[in-house]
């Protein structure tokens, strides 16, 4: 396969390679914190109780975040730099697999940029699912800013869920994750649709809060009704785009809008690599883009801890937690079984991915993979095909 578009810079020589047994003991701690994860987070819902600082206070002593940067601090010991000629076979295998853009920074800087397929440095692809990690990032700005907090009942805001036995016990930290119980409700994306907002939130319940991970739309655009509500008149396009994506310097997005100007949360946006990249900056840098902090650090990592019933998947991103001892999964498929039937529990993204990436993910194999302990995003976009993550990541980091 053609390779032309591909740009290489030098690796730096400075960096030693990973030895091996560094690496699996960063992993282990990772798994021992993990197991205390979900419930710290409850333990900490009640301090919960300010935008600043108690918000900080209580996720500072996250177990998992304190792991985090633990394997962030320590990372230049266990892990080698990323190669440009073992990105060049990652490209190959990705322009086989339909691929059309694949770009890797690391430190800062681009160490490898290909196109493919039609792709080019300038062309916006779609990233589908992608769109939802931006949502994310907007949630947390609206807690920072003080509109709601993480684990508040739904129903204060969208008060006909009041007297709803199941549905007035829903907080919005499981309308992030997904975990609400409500049905996932794919048919919202269709444009017929007048006012997707208010079919959302008369949505059924097909499961106790906190006890299904059930994907789909539903869940982003019951929450783009209630930051509607808290906004008290001020569009949620506007929101977003004012606390984020100006931010980003993002701009003449698609926001999939029906008929009374709701957006569509789930899908929508369509980016170039060098755009998607913009936001694993803002996460490697700890919810700081260009010197300007758009979320405090403490709160961004709210973003990464897994739920019980996922601990795969966090607030709009997936995560990687469990590769020590884990199995593999395509997450796409897995995301096509009936919800009963998906067993979330035990599954990573990559074995041989350090244990700190996250993940924005989206259909056809739109990737955005954000490794803190390298340094490094990789964005991976494409038109389908038979592509597996997991084979990807090993060759990019040489494994």
């Amino acid at each position: 396969m053609s390779l032309s578009g591909e740009h290489r810079l030098p690796a730096c020589p400075f960096r030693q390679p990973a030895e091996k047994p560094i690496e699996r003991s960063l992993v282990k701690v990772v798994a021992m914190r993990r197991e205390s994860s979900a419930s710290c987070r409850r333990q900490q819902a009640g301090s919960l109780c300010s935008p600043e600082e108690g918000r900080a206070r209580a996720l500072s002593a996250h177990p998992l975040f304190i792991t985090l940067s633990f394997i962030t601090a320590t990372s230049q010991f266990a892990f080698a730099e990323i190669q440009p000629s073992d990105c060049a076979r990652a490209a190959k295998y990705s322009e086989s697999r339909r691929g059309v853009a694949m770009l890797v920074i690391q430190n800062g800087r681009t160490i490898f940029e290909h196109y493919a397929n039609v792709g080019s440095a300038s062309g916006r692809w779609p990233i589908f699912s992608g769109t939802k990690s931006f949502w994310g990032i907007a949630a947390l700005a609206a807690v920072h800013d003080g509109l709601f907090r993480l684990d508040d009942p739904v129903s204060d805001t969208i008060t006909e869920w009041k007297s709803d036995p199941r549905k007035s016990r829903i907080t919005i930290r499981q309308l992030l994750s997904q975990t609400d119980g409500i049905e996932g409700a794919s048919w919202l994306q269709r444009s017929s649709i007048r006012d997707r907002n208010a079919m959302a939130i008369r949505l059924p319940i097909v499961a106790e809060p906190g006890t299904a991970f059930i994907y789909g739309p539903s869940h982003l655009q019951i929450f783009s009704e209630l930051l509607r509500r808290k906004l008290k008149g001020r569009s949620t396009i506007s929101y977003i785009e004012g606390r984020v994506l100006n931010r980003l310097k993002l701009g003449h997005l698609n926001y999939k809008k029906d008929a009374r100007g709701n957006p569509l949360p789930a899908t929508g946006f369509e980016l170039t690599a060098r755009e998607w990249a913009r936001l694993g900056e803002l996460v490697i840098r700890s919810g700081n883009y260009h010197g300007r902090q758009i979320v405090p650090a403490s709160l961004l990592r709210e973003a990464f801890a897994g739920s019980q019933t996922n601990p795969s998947y966090g607030l709009t991103f997936w995560l990687n937690q469990q590769e020590l001892g884990g199995r593999e999964a395509d997450m796409e498929r897995m995301l096509d079984l009936p919800w009963q039937n998906a067993q979330w529990n035990g599954v990573c993204i990559c074995k041989d991915a350090p244990a700190d990436m996250v993940v924005a993910l989206g259909s056809h194999y739109q990737r955005l993979f954000i490794i803190p302990s390298l340094n490094a995003i990789i964005v991976r976009q494409g038109s389908g095909g038979n592509f597996s993550d997991a084979h990807f990541l090993r060759l990019v980091i040489g494994r």
